[in-house]
């Protein structure tokens, strides 16, 4: 645990030397992670992230350092480091610190130490297991049990301190089939802000055998046709598009900068009015959900876009001063190591009205699992794969399809959304960027796109 007296002995060194804002991140993380495969334990590993890192700012200008000894004249030097950088004029004094409220929205009835890694092992053996035993052409299944769990104190020379406890729990499975030459892949990877627990009331077989289904039904699948069409997205990992595409595009990262095509456009309408989405980070036992954000910020529900109109941003302490705006709770980081900035935490398209989406589509893609792809944040315009997908026709799925890769424009496939139906589901992921890599949720209900350009092809 991190000494008060060694915090208060950074923040002044860092206000006494130009800082007009001091902060000192401290955590002491504890992770393991086991893995399986062909038929026996792969990895097991386990491990530690435990230090602190200093931040200070001079009005937009920032400077960052982290030490992994926690003393107080290694917290100190690294506080001097990182103001003299700043060639500031010197700071006010460092108010008393004011302990804030616990927040418990990740809380673990099971955590790390308490579990041995045999009983990960036999997890994970479930998981292979079934998902080898779905079919003769599942040639190769991994699974992947981790756990997590961190402590955080934030505390800065406005006088917050706040202390934070954070678990995580996921499967990871992925099981390969092939036939000949060709070979598909399925994925799941359910999580949750919990501890070991969650793996009890989790269906382990079930899921595994999900990831199988879908290796082999788009083993057997034909390639998509291409051009433009209807697309019915699911929901879940579906919410993957409104992330990437969007949701980056709504950091203050990119908005503070003018590297958005969201920036200033407060209030206006920038999809359609069925689309409302929200970035919510205090959703209970959530994968993505902060108590307090990485710079000791209360999470909060933050409403991106209500019935089309942007109405805000997600904002960190250095954003909100570039674009006058108060901090939404978002700033966030990997570890120690690693400055906050504006990042998501649970993010997803709110429920709509309508009934059935896909019944009128006539002739179209239902994509029903996303996977990676590529998005440019200033102009919004992405590709993304579509790992699990069906063709429509008349309403109806038709057959599966493989190969297809979904082209577009954020902006643009937020206008084109004309159907919203009830029943948000979230999917579970690690987001990266200049923070590093954080836990987040993507989501959705299912939602119809009136035209996006499909590229694939046909034999």
């Amino acid at each position: 645990m991190i000494d008060k007296q060694a915090i208060q002995a950074a923040l002044a060194a860092g206000i006494a030397n130009g800082a007009d804002f001091a902060e000192v991140f401290f955590e002491d993380t504890r992770r393991t992670t086991v893995g399986y495969k062909d038929g026996k334990v792969e990895t097991a590993l386990s491990g530690c992230d435990y230090g602190a890192g200093v931040r200070v700012l001079s009005g937009t200008n920032c400077a960052y350092a982290y030490t992994c000894d926690v003393s107080e004249a290694a917290l100190k030097q690294a506080a001097l480091a990182a103001a003299q950088t700043l060639q500031a004029a010197k700071g006010e004094m460092c108010k008393d610190f004011v302990l804030r409220p616990a927040r418990p929205l990740q809380p673990a009835a099971i955590h790390p130490q308490d579990v041995s890694m045999a009983q990960r092992a036999q997890v994970a053996k479930r998981a292979y297991e079934a998902a080898r035993a779905f079919s003769p052409e599942i040639v190769q299944a991994m699974s992947t049990v981790m756990d997590v769990h961190q402590h955080v104190v934030i505390a800065n020379s406005t006088g917050v301190w706040v202390e934070d406890e954070r678990s995580r729990a996921r499967l990871a499975i992925q099981a390969v089939a092939a036939q000949g030459a060709e070979m598909q892949t399925g994925f799941e990877g359910p999580g949750a802000g919990a501890g070991f627990e969650f793996f009890d009331t989790l269906d382990i077989e079930g899921t595994a055998r999900t990831a199988a289904e879908t290796a082999v039904t788009m083993l057997h699948a034909p390639f998509c046709p291409a051009g433009r069409v209807p697309v019915v997205i699911d929901g879940g990992f579906g919410g993957v598009i409104f992330h990437e595409a969007c949701g980056h595009s709504l950091e203050a990262t990119a908005v503070a900068r003018g590297n958005s095509e969201f920036a200033g456009k407060m209030g206006q309408q920038i999809a359609n009015k069925k689309v409302t989405a929200i970035d919510d980070g205090t959703m209970q036992g959530e994968w993505g959900s902060i108590g307090y954000d990485d710079e000791g910020n209360p999470s909060q529900c933050n409403v991106l876009i209500r019935d089309g109109i942007l109405t805000g941003y997600m904002i960190d302490i250095l954003g909100g001063r570039r674009m006058n705006m108060a901090p939404t709770g978002s700033g966030r980081r990997q570890n120690y190591r690693f400055a906050p900035t504006s990042r998501m935490t649970n993010t997803f398209i709110a429920d709509g009205t309508d009934e059935n989406v896909l019944g009128e589509v006539p002739n179209g893609l239902y994509a029903k699992r996303m996977g990676g792809g590529s998005v440019n944040p200033l102009t919004g315009e992405f590709n993304f794969a579509v790992t699990e997908g069906y063709w429509i026709q008349n309403g109806q799925i038709d057959r599966p399809v493989r190969g297809a890769t979904l082209i577009g424009k954020g902006s643009e496939v937020l206008m084109r959304i004309d159907g919203v139906e009830k029943g948000v589901s979230l999917g579970q992921g690690m987001c990266g960027s200049v923070s590093g890599s954080v836990p987040t949720n993507v989501g959705q209900p299912r939602i119809r796109v009136s035209e996006m350009i499909v590229g694939g092809r046909e034999d």
